[in-house]
């Protein structure tokens, strides 16, 4: 049984993952901004933990994962502007990095995102600063010296989840169910020899636990 630490635990993939990381064996521990976000985490089997990504310290943050081996970065602005992005997506990143190596973690795992996401629309400089804001933090986790695993996934969806993917170094782009997308999280979780590693996810044709095992 690993403790796992989510960081953005009330995020949307991290509340559908939580239950599937906990049926597989593990403690799980969700970072959390909100009172009201306490027992919607606590009924899920998590662990709730209070803190703002964009306040807290590095020190503080270290000492809510100790005896954690791995961290899931699951927070996101959602494009809520320039300054929050920079603030969650980037710094509140890089502070989850050195709070992890100060705590002795082994792994990360980044939730990033798809190359080509809104390559068809103009979707202004706002969403080109959150593509080099995420783009960074991929690079940043890279060059930490962590184990890490990123996952790119295309654009985001909000149906039932398929339980299909196409999972890869490369992939055709897509809109991808975000309950796909934590599935496929947990199942590569469970599998830790796939490491130090990027992944792109979008619609397919694999299920999850093939896709997953063909990466293994």
């Amino acid at each position: 049984m690993a403790h796992i630490f989510i960081v953005g635990g009330a995020g949307q993939i991290a509340r559908l993952m939580t239950p599937q990381l906990i049926a597989n064996g593990n403690r799980v521990s969700s970072l959390y901004r909100h009172d009201e976000q306490h027992d919607q985490l606590a009924d899920l089997g998590a662990t709730p933990v209070k803190g703002d990504l964009t306040q807290i310290s590095v020190q503080d943050m270290a000492a809510m994962m100790e005896d954690v081996q791995t961290v899931v970065f699951a927070a996101g602005a959602g494009g809520a502007g320039p300054e929050l992005t920079k603030a969650v997506d980037g710094e509140g990143f890089e502070k989850t990095v050195a709070a992890a190596k100060e705590a002795g973690v082994k792994r990360i795992y980044l939730i990033s995102v798809f190359p080509e996401a809104g390559r068809t629309a103009d979707l202004g400089e706002g969403f080109e600063n959150y593509m080099r804001i995420k783009k960074m933090a991929d690079v940043h986790l890279v060059r930490s010296g962590l184990e890490f695993v990123i996952i790119r996934p295309g654009t985001l969806g909000e149906d039932e989840a398929t339980g299909k993917v196409a999972a890869g170094l490369a992939v055709p782009y897509g809109t991808i169910q975000r309950a796909d997308v934590a599935s496929f999280i947990a199942e590569t979780i469970a599998t830790p020899q796939i490491v130090n590693t990027i992944i792109e996810l979008a619609p397919g044709e694999d299920p999850i636990p093939v896709a997953v095992s063909a990466l293994a």
